[in-house]
C-alpha cells in the first residue's frame, strides 16, 4: 500500500487498526513516511510505542521486523550469524567423503546457504510488498558500542559481510526506535530521527483509546478505569500503569462481568495494572478505596 498522503489520512489508517492518536503524533508519523527519516519514540512503558509500528505494518500492508534490544546485543547477533552446525554436518560429510577440495569447500560454507539473517540483515531485503516496517525495540536497554554501529547502520542502510561483500537495502526500510528512557540515547543517533515524545493520553482520548481496542466495555465503567488509573499514576509509586495496563485491566474486569468498580474487585484484580508487590501493598485497601471515590467523583462531574 502506498505511503498515507495526509496527516488527517494517517490517523484514519492508524484508527482503522484500533490505533487511536493525536495529531501531533499523527505529524511526525507521516513526516518520517514522507521523508524517508527513522522515527525515535521515547516515553515510559505501555504508553503505544511499540504498538504504533505494529499498526503501520498493519495499515501499510507491509512486513513488520523487530529487533529487541538488550544489554550485550551486538552487531553479529543484530545482523548475522553463521549456521555453525550446519557447517559442521557440511564438513563432515565432504570428510567422509574423501578427497574434499578444501578451497571449495570453505567457498561453500561460507555462502548464503549457511547465512542466518537477522533482523537488521532482513530489513535490508527487497520485499514486493514494499520497504519492511524495522522496530529497533527499547534501544535503551543496549549498550552505547551497538548503538554506534547503529548509527552508521543507519547512515547507509548497508552491512559489510567479510565473506559475501556489502549488501545495500534497494529501498530504505521504515525504521521505528523506541526508549523507555533508562538511559539516555546519545543526541548523534537521535539527530538522524525525528523525535517525538509519547505521554500517557489524557482523560478523553483513553476513553477513546479503551473503547477502540475493547468496545464491549461499558460507557460507565470505561471512565471508571480510566479515571482510576489516571488517579493511580498521580500516586508515588515505583511503576506507574500505562495504556497497556489499562487495556489489560480492563479485559480482567470484562472477564469478570464486572458492571462497577468496588474496593473488593480493585483488591482482587490490582496485579493486573500494578506489578511490583511494593506498589501493590501501598496501594490495597483504604488507598484503593480513597483513588476509586475520587474517580466516581471525576466520572459524575464530567
Amino acid at each position: 500500500m502506498t505511503i498515507p498522503a495526509t496527516i488527517d489520512a494517517v490517523q484514519e489508517k492508524l484508527a482503522e487498526t484500533g490505533y487511536v492518536c493525536g495529531r501531533a503524533l499523527a505529524t511526525v508519523v507521516f513526516l518520517s513516511l514522507k521523508l524517508g527519516r527513522p522515527l525515535f519514540l521515547e516515553g515510559e512503558a505501555g504508553v503505544g510505542k511499540t504498538e504504533i509500528a505494529k499498526a503501520l505494518a498493519l495499515c501499510l500492508d507491509r512486513r513488520l521486523i523487530r529487533l529487541q534490544c538488550y544489554e550485550g546485543l551486538d552487531a553479529s547477533s543484530a545482523v548475522y550469524e553463521w549456521n555453525f552446525p550446519a557447517q559442521m554436518i557440511a564438513i563432515r560429510t565432504a570428510e567422509a567423503g574423501g578427497g574434499a577440495d578444501r578451497g571449495a569447500l570453505q567457498e561453500e560454507l561460507f555462502s548464503r546457504d549457511f547465512l542466518i539473517e537477522r533482523p537488521l540483515l532482513q530489513a535490508m531485503r527487497p520485499d514486493e510488498r514494499g520497504a519492511p516496517i524495522l522496530l529497533i525495540d527499547e534501544l535503551d536497554r543496549s549498550d552505547e558500542p551497538f548503538e554506534a554501529f547503529l548509527l552508521e547502520a543507519l547512515s547507509d542502510f548497508q552491512v559489510t559481510i567479510p565473506e559475501i561483500g556489502t549488501i545495500k537495502a534497494p529501498e530504505p526500510p521504515i525504521v521505528i526506535l523506541t526508549s523507555n528512557r533508562t538511559r539516555e540515547v546519545h543526541d548523534a543517533l537521535k539527530r538522524r530521527c525525528l523525535y517525538h515524545w509519547v505521554d500517557y493520553p489524557d482523560f478523553d482520548r483513553e476513553v477513546e483509546i479503551l473503547h477502540a481496542r475493547e468496545p464491549a466495555v461499558s460507557e460507565t465503567l470505561s471512565k471508571q478505569i480510566i479515571a482510576f488509573v489516571q488517579g493511580l499514576r498521580t500516586e508515588d509509586i515505583f511503576k506507574k500503569p500505562g495504556v497497556a495496563e489499562t487495556i489489560d485491566w480492563a479485559k480482567c474486569l470484562l472477564a469478570l462481568d464486572v458492571v462497577d468498580l468496588s474496593p473488593q474487585v480493585i483488591s482482587d484484580t490490582l496485579g493486573a495494572i500494578l506489578k511490583y508487590q511494593d506498589d501493590i501493598a501501598k496501594i490495597s485497601g483504604g488507598e484503593a478505596g480513597r483513588i476509586l471515590d475520587e474517580a466516581k467523583a471525576r466520572v459524575e462531574a464530567a
